[in-house]
């Protein structure tokens, strides 16, 4: 039988996978802070996920009615992220996800 690591082992042997996983994810959490910064508190709350790959920002809500009010200030988000980033945003996207469990 193969000895098993607990998670805690592995996270700390890192490898590059990993570790390009943790960096994807620490940018993700950044964008995701700069969109809900950008909004009303109660706006922002709904966001869940954020992501920026080829110049579009991707926003996920929670919900339809979210989205169609988001959709409202994507001039506004899309100008704090360029500035907060240095990264241009050309088009903004708004999806709708599934709650988490």
């Amino acid at each position: 039988m193969q000895n098993s690591k607990s998670l805690s082992e592995l996270l700390a042997r890192g490898g590059k996978r990993l570790s390009l996983l943790q960096t994807r994810a620490a940018e993700r959490s950044k964008i995701v802070e700069q969109v809900r910064a950008a909004l009303p508190a109660r706006l922002a709350q709904s966001v869940v996920s954020a992501g920026l790959e080829g110049g579009r920002l991707t926003i996920g809500v929670v919900g339809a009615v979210w989205a169609s009010r988001l959709r409202y200030s994507t001039d506004i988000i899309a100008k704090r992220v360029t500035k907060s980033l240095g990264k241009d945003v050309l088009t903004v996207r708004i999806r709708v996800v599934p709650p988490l469990p």
